[in-house]
C-alpha cells in the first residue's frame, strides 16, 4: 500500500525542501490502461489545466478591441515574436511562431512549478518505506526534455524541407561556397573536399543538438531544485527563498534559451536568400 502525505500541500516547495535532493529519475504513481502515469506527467497535466483555464478566465471570447486581459497577453506574445522575428526571419516567423510560442510558456510554466506550494513537498511512501514526490516539474526529467528535443528536431526537419528544400539543406551543409572564377579550378576542388569534411562534422552536430538540448535544460533545472532542496535542509526560509527569486531569473532564460536556439536551427537554413520555392513563403 501506498500513503499520501499532504503536509506541504499548501506550503512553499522551498519552506520544506530538505537535504536530500530530488530523485535524478521521475516516479511512477498510477497506470492508466497499463501505462505508468510518473509524477513529472502528473505536474505536466495540471500545469497545462490550470494555464488552460487561466487563460480562457482572463480572455474570454477574443474580440477584435480586446479587454485588459486580452491586450496583456497579445502584447507579451507581440514582444516574443519581435524577439524571434529577426532569428527566423519575417518569411517564417507566422509560420513558426505557434511552435516557438509554445515551446517558451510550457518551458517557463514548467520551470517556474518547482516553487509552487505542494511541488516537492507533497510525498507518497514507497512500499520499501521511502518517501517519494508526488509531483515534480517536468522539466527536472530528462524524458520531458528530451520529449521537448525531438520535438524540436521534428520541426527544424519539416520547416528546412518544406521552404527551403532538400537542395539548399545539402549545398548549406556540403556545397563549395568559393567563387572558382576567382580561385581557379585547382583550389576550388580541394576545398570542396574540405567542405564535404566540414559538412560531415556539421551533421554530427545536428544529431548531437538531441542531446545539447535535452540535457542543458534538464540540468539547470534538477540542479536548481537540488539547489533548494539542499539550502531548504540547511537553513529553513530565508535563504531558500534567495535561491527561489534566483530561480524565477533562471526559469525565464532557460525558457528563452531552448526557444531561441530552435529558431536559430531553423533560421540558419530557412533564411538563405534565393531558397527554393519562393511561393511557399507567401
Amino acid at each position: 500500500m501506498r500513503s499520501l502525505s499532504l503536509i506541504g500541500l499548501f506550503s512553499p516547495a522551498l519552506v520544506f525542501a530538505s537535504s536530500e535532493g530530488v530523485n535524478p529519475s521521475a516516479t511512477d504513481l498510477f497506470n492508466i490502461g497499463g501505462i505508468p502515469i510518473s509524477n513529472s506527467i502528473l505536474t505536466t497535466w495540471i500545469i497545462a489545466a490550470a494555464l488552460i483555464i487561466g487563460v480562457r478566465l482572463t480572455v474570454g471570447t477574443p474580440k477584435l478591441i480586446p479587454g485588459k486581459g486580452q491586450a496583456v497577453l497579445e502584447g507579451m506574445a507581440q514582444g516574443l515574436r519581435d524577439a524571434l522575428e529577426p532569428i527566423v526571419g519575417k518569411q517564417m516567423i507566422g509560420k513558426t511562431f505557434p511552435l516557438l510560442c509554445g515551446f517558451f510558456v510550457f518551458i517557463l510554466m514548467m520551470n517556474w512549478s518547482g516553487l509552487l506550494p505542494g511541488v516537492g513537498t507533497i510525498k507518497f511512501q514507497h512500499t520499501d518505506g521511502t518517501w517519494l514526490d508526488a509531483i515534480r516539474p517536468a522539466t527536472s526529467d530528462l524524458n520531458t526534455t528530451l520529449a521537448l528535443s525531438v520535438i524540436s528536431f521534428l520541426a527544424w526537419t519539416y520547416f528546412v524541407l518544406r521552404y527551403a528544400g532538400i537542395k539548399v539543406l545539402v549545398f548549406d551543409l556540403f556545397g563549395n561556397k568559393s567563387d572558382r572564377k576567382e580561385i581557379g579550378w585547382g583550389m576550388w576542388i580541394l576545398l570542396s573536399f574540405i567542405f564535404i569534411g566540414v559538412g560531415g562534422i556539421e551533421v554530427v552536430s545536428i544529431a548531437f543538438r538531441l542531446i545539447s538540448l535535452s540535457f542543458r535544460l534538464y540540468g539547470n533545472v534538477f540542479g536548481g531544485e537540488n539547489l533548494i532542496h539542499s539550502l531548504g535542509g540547511i537553513a529553513p526560509y530565508v535563504i531558500p527563498a534567495v535561491a527561489g527569486l534566483l530561480e524565477v531569473l533562471v526559469g525565464v532564460i532557460q525558457a528563452f534559451v531552448f526557444t531561441l536556439l530552435s529558431a536559430v536551427y531553423i533560421g540558419l537554413i530557412c533564411n538563405h536568400e534565393g531558397g527554393h520555392d519562393d511561393e511557399h513563403a507567401h
